[in-house]
C-alpha cells in the first residue's frame, strides 16, 4: 500500500505538540496587528499575543492564503513521494479554499504520480480538529488513502459546532454585523448562539441576554445533536482566553451528561485566525453527532 499523509491548516487549532507527534504538516493563515504581519503557527505565544492586543481594543485583520503559498506548500509535500489528503476549514467561511483548489491542480500536473485531494470539511477550529484526528487515527490503524478520503466525504457533516460570542463589537469590526446591531446588542448584553449549517456557514440560532444565561442555553442546546458517537469519541470545548471558564463548563457537561467519558471531554484554545473575528471570551463546543442537513 502506497504511503500517504494527512495535512491541514492552522485553523484546525490543533496543538503543535499533536501536529509534531503525528507528523501532520500544516499551512499557516496570517493575521495583522498594528501593521505587523504574524503567522498563525499554532503556538501558545501566537495566541497570547493576539488576545493581549484584543483586550486592549486593538482590531486584528486576517488574510487569505495566496495561491502561490498553497503551491509551495503542496509542492514541498509532493516531493516526499506520498499521496496527500488535505483538510482545510469550510469553504463557506474562507475564500482561500479557491486558491487551494487552483494550487492543487497546478502541483498535480507537476507530480502526476502523486494524488492530492482536498475534501470539504464543512468545519472550523475544534470541529475540524476532531475530523482531522479521526482521519489520523484511521490512517495509523491501517486504513488506505482511498478509505480515508471516502470516510471524510461520508462523515464530515457529522461534526457539530455550537458557539457563543461574548462581545458583538468584534463581529461588527470584522464586517459580520451592522454597527447599529452591535451597539444595541452590547448595551443589552446580548450574546448570540451560533452554529455551522450544512454548508459550513455560521448561522445565528438565537440571542440570549447575559453570559450566564447564554452558557446555560449552550449546554442544553448541544444535546439536540447528540448520537451514540458523541459518547464514544472526543468532545471539544474551545475557548478564547478563558480557560478557567472552559474548565467549569467541562465539569458541568460531565454532570449534565453522565454518559460522556471524562477522558474524551477535552479543552482546547481558539487560534488567532478565528479569534480575530470573534474576540476574547468566546466559548464553543464541537463533537461528532447528527449529520447536518437542510
Amino acid at each position: 500500500m502506497k504511503e500517504f499523509m494527512i495535512a491541514t491548516a492552522s485553523t484546525a487549532d490543533l496543538p503543535i505538540t499533536y501536529l509534531k507527534e503525528h507528523q501532520i504538516p500544516f499551512i499557516s493563515y496570517s493575521y495583522t496587528l498594528n501593521d505587523h504581519i504574524y503567522l498563525d503557527d499554532c503556538s501558545e505565544e501566537s495566541q497570547r499575543r493576539l488576545f493581549n492586543a484584543m483586550r486592549l481594543g486593538i482590531q486584528p485583520n486576517t488574510s487569505q492564503i495566496s495561491e502561490y503559498a498553497y503551491e509551495e506548500f503542496f509542492r514541498n509535500l509532493a516531493k516526499q513521494g506520498k499521496d496527500i489528503l488535505f483538510m482545510d476549514m469550510a469553504r463557506a467561511v474562507s475564500k482561500s479554499i479557491h486558491n487551494a483548489e487552483k494550487a492543487i491542480q497546478t502541483v498535480a500536473q507537476e507530480f502526476p504520480n502523486i494524488q492530492i485531494q482536498m475534501v470539504e470539511s464543512y468545519s472550523i477550529t475544534a470541529g475540524l480538529a476532531l475530523l482531522v484526528k479521526h482521519l489520523v487515527h484511521l490512517k495509523e490503524t491501517g486504513s488506505s488513502y482511498e478509505e480515508c478520503v471516502q470516510w471524510a466525504k461520508d462523515h464530515a457533516l457529522e461534526y457539530v459546532h455550537h458557539f457563543m460570542v461574548e462581545d458583538l463589537k468584534w463581529l461588527r469590526k470584522g464586517g459580520r454585523l451592522s454597527n447599529a446591531s452591535a451597539i444595541v446588542g452590547s448595551l443589552l448584553s446580548i450574546k448570540p448562539l451560533i452554529y455551522l449549517d450544512q454548508f459550513g456557514a455560521l448561522i445565528s440560532k438565537r440571542t440570549v441576554r447575559g453570559r450566564k444565561h447564554c452558557l446555560k442555553e449552550l449546554l442544553t442546546w448541544i444535546e439536540e445533536d447528540f448520537t451514540e458517537n458523541t459518547y464514544q469519541e472526543e468532545l471539544a470545548i474551545i475557548h478564547a482566553d478563558c480557560l478557567e471558564e472552559a474548565q467549569k463548563i467541562r465539569e458541568e457537561l460531565l454532570s449534565l451528561y453522565p454518559k460522556l467519558k471524562p477522558d474524551l471531554v477535552i479543552i482546547t484554545s481558539l487560534g488567532p485566525t478565528i479569534a480575530s473575528h470573534v474576540g476574547p471570551d468566546f466559548i464553543g463546543i464541537a463533537y461528532r453527532g447528527k449529520k447536518r442537513e437542510a
